[in-house]
């Protein structure tokens, strides 16, 4: 059993791009958001394992997690289910009432794992991953090729 220490990050965000590139592979989706909203990082024997990014939306009383990822020889034991608990409690603090998420439809395993942690399904938006958005074209997940966005969120 390993011990996570999640807390938020204030340092450069440089420090975090590799992070960050595990989850997006548009660059220009990257830099849309990288520097953005409030960042946690989770710490496995005091190196960062993971992040969380939340920004603000349009609407008051909503966030959404931007950007979340675990280093792959880290994931499925509990982190990033540690980094939400502790974005729910962080918005909770700040009178957030909504949280939201984007996903690739392609992904089984992020609609999974955030389904398991609340969230519920909204909206798909179609042709969302293109080369307009800053996407290569013959991204594949999981065997599916690459397309649509799934949006859910969660009540907190």
């Amino acid at each position: 059993m390993i011990t996570i220490a999640v807390e938020e990050y204030t340092g450069e965000r440089d420090a975090l791009r590799w992070s960050f590139e595990l989850a997006e592979d548009s660059e220009s989706e990257l830099l849309s958001y990288l520097y953005r909203g409030r960042v946690l990082v989770a710490r496995v024997d005091g190196q960062v394992a993971g992040h969380l990014l939340l920004v603000d939306t349009a609407t008051p009383g909503e966030a959404e997690l931007k950007s979340m990822a675990v280093r792959t020889d880290l994931q499925g034991q509990g982190i990033g289910a540690a980094l939400v608990e502790a974005a729910r409690a962080l918005l909770l603090n700040a009178g957030v009432r909504v949280l939201h998420v984007a996903t690739a439809a392609a992904s089984a395993a992020n609609l999974r794992f955030y389904q398991r942690r609340g969230f519920r399904m909204r909206a798909v938006e179609r042709d969302a991953f293109t080369a307009a958005t800053g996407y290569p074209p013959g991204i594949v997940v999981e065997g599916i090729p690459l397309r649509d966005r799934v949006w859910l969120d969660m009540e907190l």
